[in-house]
């Protein structure tokens, strides 16, 4: 009887650790998955108007960049995060300057540790 109360407990604690590890390992290929496969890639061009890195535990760097479309108008606010500090350091060169800002768009992210935005820059060039 003892040797079979001992095999319970085992497929017991088996079971236990299955059901816990099940989820975190979702849980990891999700994010793997998020921030690998991108949602859409583009280009926007404007002036930034704000660059910091910012965040109580992750820090991420969030920046603001101004859209303008014609003179006089009101110009757009495009929102974004950087994970790359050589990127971030390029773009915060390019401040005050007419700038393309190289974006992928992760949808789905679960939390603020990976960025505030969904739009993650990946390269930044000057417009002549």
């Amino acid at each position: 009887m003892d040797s079979n109360s001992g095999e319970k407990k085992s497929h017991l604690l088996l079971w236990i650790v299955g059901i816990l590890l099940v989820p975190v390992i979702g849980f990891i290929l999700y994010i793997g998955l998020a921030l690998t496969w991108s949602f859409s890639k583009g280009e926007r061009v404007g002036y930034i108007q704000k660059l910091s890195k910012s965040g109580w535990v992750c820090k991420t760097w969030e920046g603001e960049m101004a859209m303008v479309t014609m003179p006089g108008a009101i110009p757009d606010k495009f929102l974004f995060s950087i994970r790359d500090e050589e990127v971030a350091k390029r773009v915060n060169q390019f401040a005050g300057k007419r700038v393309a800002l190289i974006y992928e768009q992760h949808k789905g992210l679960p939390t603020s540790c990976f960025g505030d935005t969904e739009y993650f820059i990946v390269d930044a060039r000057t417009i002549e």
